[in-house]
């Protein structure tokens, strides 16, 4: 069994993807836009696409996402312009100080530091911090370095 995370970006997918592209490395193994579905029956049921109506068709429908040897899943969702991610961090576990530094400082860009990256009794360093789409990340340097 293997458990994925799927973020909704809620119109903003490409924007979020382009950034952690630059902040993480992040490589895109697979992104399907609207404009690839088949063409839908008219459908009475608003809140099915983007907005309430027919999604644009440059909007992401699906995207698969790499971040080191994780992949995650990504959309536009419904297009609202407003995601929310409550509840939930992704954590990203870097080898030194220097890589949990540089990806801290990178993700911080335009979000909001919850934690400053600081030295703890459990890692050399760790932080939280939210970044400018909403999503909450946790950064530790594994433990024994």
């Amino acid at each position: 069994m293997k458990v994925q995370s799927y973020l909704s970006f809620e119109g903003r997918c490409d924007e979020a993807l382009a950034f952690y592209k630059k902040a993480l490395g992040a490589e895109v193994v697979q992104l399907m836009r609207y404009s690839e579905a088949p063409e839908m029956p008219p459908s009475s049921d608003a809140d099915a696409s983007c907005g309430g109506g027919a999604p644009a068709a440059d909007k992401v429908m699906h995207a698969v996402v790499r971040i080191g040897e994780t992949e995650l899943m990504a959309s536009d969702g419904r297009c609202s312009g407003q995601p929310e991610f409550k509840g939930i961090m992704l954590a990203l576990t870097a080898s030194t100080d220097a890589q949990a530094r540089q990806w801290f400082d990178a993700l911080a860009d335009g979000g909001q530091v919850m934690q400053p990256l600081t030295p703890t009794f459990f890692s050399s360093s760790f932080g939280m911090l939210t970044d400018r789409f909403g999503v909450g990340w946790l950064l530790v340097v594994h433990a024994g370095q």
